[in-house]
C-alpha cells in the first residue's frame, strides 16, 4: 500500500494491490487509518527536526 497525504489529511495518492488474497473494504479502511497514523508521525518528526 502506497499512501501520500497532505498534512491536513487530504489524500494525494492511494495505490495498493491484493497480492495473494483480496482484502475487504473494512481492511482497506484499516490500512488507510494505519497509513494516516504513520504519516502524522512523520510530519511531527519533520517539524521537530526543522525546529532544531
Amino acid at each position: 500500500m502506497n499512501v501520500v497525504m497532505m498534512e491536513d489529511g487530504r489524500m494525494i495518492e492511494v495505490q495498493g494491490t491484493a497480492e495473494g488474497e483480496p482484502f475487504s473494504h473494512d481492511e482497506l479502511l484499516a490500512l488507510l487509518a494505519l497509513a494516516r497514523g504513520g504519516i502524522e508521525t512523520i510530519f511531527q518528526a519533520q517539524k521537530a527536526a526543522l525546529a532544531d
